[in-house]
């Protein structure tokens, strides 16, 4: 015990002199990330002071994305008369819950929260974070990486309004469980033949290796297997129509999920908006601006209907 004592204070001792520790790491912390003028160290560039309020978006900027629900599918016809594939998604009171910056965690990002949840229906650390943030409780948690310049104070409410008509979208969502499925739903295989030359083995995916040698089956052979419930990016998705009144998105084309599943939403990479028509680093509504506006579609111009996609 003396010699563990002793082992002890020398430690104790070597770490003392060693100068000032490094902050420890806070990736699962669940203390505010802003911090306010008044505290020690914040006017000295230990602290950082985030301010909602609308900017210029530069060429390397990142906003961040938002979290929406899968109402389901319809459809619209456009001033041609063409009949255009609809996905309803619901932004459901997307607040900022968290902000990370590079001072404490090393990189920027913000941390969303969607939905609402009763308090005996999460854990115990669930409820501390979201009590410490000051933020209401949230049935959906989402980080998204962003620049500096995109940051918001937490609190902020994402509606929307934070896209607008007319851009592309990249949409990430957990896809339909088929369950386990055959070669021919899970793959598109041919099968084997139905009528002559086949013994119950019609819809067989036929041989899988070779003989003596190499007396194997390679990886990633196509086989029968489970299908779907995979996360899966649909890219260049475009924004039909916005409505505000209801926070709706109207997206033309498929997305992945079920009816009810949250997918994330956020700007395209490979089809980038036109960064003068997007309000950065959200939509903040003006004062006196009414509740029930109408809803904002997308002006084609003289624009092909079905090329407007692609």
């Amino acid at each position: 015990m003396a010699a563990a004592s002793r082992g002890l204070l020398a430690r104790l001792r070597h770490l003392s002199l060693a100068g000032p520790r490094l902050p420890p790491c806070r990736l699962f912390s669940a203390e505010p990330l802003v911090s306010h003028p008044d505290e020690d160290g914040a006017g000295e560039g230990g602290g950082r002071i985030i301010e909602a309020r609308s900017g210029i978006m530069g060429p390397d900027s990142r906003r961040t994305g938002v979290i929406g629900v899968k109402c389901g599918m319809s459809a619209m016809w456009d001033k041609w008369g063409a009949k255009v594939p609809i996905t309803v998604l619901w932004v459901d009171d997307n607040v900022v819950c968290q902000v990370k910056t590079a001072e404490k965690e090393g990189f920027f990002a913000l941390q969303l929260g969607a939905g609402q949840k009763k308090e005996k229906h999460l854990t115990k650390p669930e409820v501390g974070h979201f009590r410490s943030q000051g933020v209401p409780l949230k049935r959906k948690l989402k980080e998204f990486p962003v620049t500096e310049d995109a940051l918001l104070p937490v609190g902020t409410t994402i509606t929307a309004r934070h896209f607008v008509p007319g851009q592309f979208v990249d949409v990430i969502g957990i896809t339909k469980g088929k369950g386990f499925a055959g070669g021919m739903k899970r793959h598109g295989f041919s099968g084997m033949p139905a009528s002559h030359g086949a013994s119950l083995s019609h819809r067989s995916i036929g041989s899988t290796g070779q003989r003596d040698a190499p007396g194997r089956v390679f990886k990633n052979r196509k086989m029968p297997g489970r299908m779907g419930g995979v996360q899966r990016t649909v890219k260049n998705v475009w924004v039909y129509q916005i409505d505000p009144a209801r926070n709706l998105l109207y997206l033309k084309g498929q997305v992945p999920g079920p009816q009810g599943s949250f997918l994330f939403i956020k700007d395209s990479i490979y089809k980038k908006p036109d960064r003068t028509l997007l309000p950065f680093p959200t939509y903040f509504p003006q004062e006196g601006e009414p509740e029930d506006l109408e809803p904002l579609v997308a002006d084609l111009g003289d624009i092909d209907p079905f090329m407007a996609a692609d």
